[in-house]
């Protein structure tokens, strides 16, 4: 029997954003499972998935077919995301507004990793992909309005540079688990999947998580539908900004990303049973340098109150990064142009979050918002599929035309952050 209630919540929720500072052990927890999170969404983009194409076509069509099959999962990606972050703003559950769909999404996207790894052909990848993309963006819109939900603004920097190193440390994790156990596609996928979903899952059982009165529930209609997939840029113009910004930043990282492994074949000349072992060695010192400068500017950004000058020169750093791999004829090169864009991208990944969340237009649907800013987290991998074929071909197969293309879009990213009014 439940005790009597002296004085009754409010009613938009039962439990409100709260204002206390987070403890050690939340932002550790927390940091963990973005991680875990990142981990089962990045090892296979980084090697499994191009290894997997690869093997079922062959070399010449390989990166045909990886552009079908990360375009369209990034495609699915984009409606995801703030279509379950829509869902998770209106859930009246009793286990919270965000935790049931961190297992949903869990569940489905586990599910369809290992669809892939079974995959017989090139229709079903696409199909695996497609359904991990689905369920992996429920996760993530899920666990990325944990931080609106549960940090004070005075510790959004601190948070967001934690976070910042969960990209590296899930690639190097990814990278190495791939490496380590790369005797079947089972197991290279299967792998980094165990250790991402028990990363995820003690979060998932200690999170203290919002709920929402069901009376404060807005009714559903197609238009509220439809508007889970847009913000108004007229009204929100800061948030049209930093939606272009982290688009253009992004679009640089999908360029690298995505088409490193076929780099290292024609450009650098790594023997296909090395690419894993080169990709492991770049993505290590890459995330070694976005681990020191990620918790370092976030605190920093706090300190001094500031976030755009940090996204500016985030964005020049990763710029010059990428001139350095298009020109790398030699892992040498390729592996200080990493380190390069680590530094770059540990800068961007510490001071973004906050800076999104605190343009964010309106409190009472944090994740559909954050949603609609993730799409231009997830565009990116769908266009850059799709365009790098295009730019290949315009060049006579050059991949530095490709990463100078990279370089561009990374120096048009910083610019777009300078307008914004209303973070400093």
């Amino acid at each position: 029997m439940r005790p009597p209630v002296q004085s009754p919540p409010p009613r938009e929720v039962i439990s409100a954003p709260r204002a206390d500072r987070v403890g050690w052990s939340f932002i550790a927890l927390y940091t963990l499972s973005y991680a875990g999170g990142a981990l089962l969404f990045l090892a296979p983009l980084l090697v499994s998935l191009a290894l997997k194409v690869n093997d079922l076509v062959g070399l010449d069509d390989a990166p045909r077919n990886l552009a079908l099959v990360t375009g369209v999962g990034s495609l699915l990606s984009i409606v995801s995301n703030p279509f379950f972050g829509r869902m998770s703003d209106r859930t009246t559950a009793r286990w919270g507004m965000r935790r049931p769909w961190m297992v949903v999404g869990l569940v489905g996207g586990t599910t369809g990793i290992l669809t892939v790894a079974l995959a017989p052909n090139i229709a079903v990848v696409l199909v695996g992909w497609g359904i991990a993309q689905v369920f992996l963006n429920a996760l993530l819109a899920a666990q990325v309005a944990v931080l609106p939900d549960q940090v004070p603004v005075d510790q959004r920097g601190l948070v967001s540079g934690a976070l910042g190193i969960c990209l590296p440390a899930a690639s190097v994790a990814g990278t190495l688990l791939v490496q380590t156990f790369d005797q079947s596609d089972l197991s290279m996928f299967l792998a980094p999947c165990v250790v991402g979903s028990a990363l995820v899952v003690v979060f998932v059982t200690r999170l203290d998580d919002r709920r929402l009165d069901p009376a404060a529930r807005p009714p559903w209609s197609v238009r509220q539908l439809l508007g889970s997939f847009y913000v108004n840029p007229r009204a929100n113009p800061d948030f049209a900004w930093a939606f272009l910004s982290r688009f253009l930043l992004l679009m640089a990282y999908a360029f690298l990303v995505t088409y490193q492994a076929y780099f290292l074949l024609d450009q650098v000349g790594t023997t296909e049973d090395a690419v894993p072992h080169q990709i492991f060695l770049g993505t290590l010192v890459q995330s070694v340098a976005l681990v020191v400068a990620a918790p370092v500017t976030g605190r920093l950004s706090d300190r001094v109150g500031r976030r755009k000058v940090f996204v500016v020169v985030a964005g020049v750093v990763y710029a010059i990064a990428m001139v350095v791999i298009a020109t790398a004829t030699a892992p040498t090169g390729y592996l200080v142009g990493m380190a390069i864009g680590g530094f770059g991208f540990g800068m961007y990944m510490a001071v973004d979050l906050a800076l999104v969340v605190d343009v964010l237009p309106e409190t009472g649907s944090a994740a559909k918002d954050l949603g609609v800013l993730n799409i231009a987290g997830a565009l990116p991998f769908a266009l850059a599929p799709a365009l790098a074929p295009v730019v290949l071909a315009l060049s006579d197969n050059s991949y530095t035309v490709l990463y100078l293309v990279a370089g561009g879009c990374a120096l048009l990213g910083a610019a777009a952050i300078v307008p914004i009014k209303r973070v400093r």
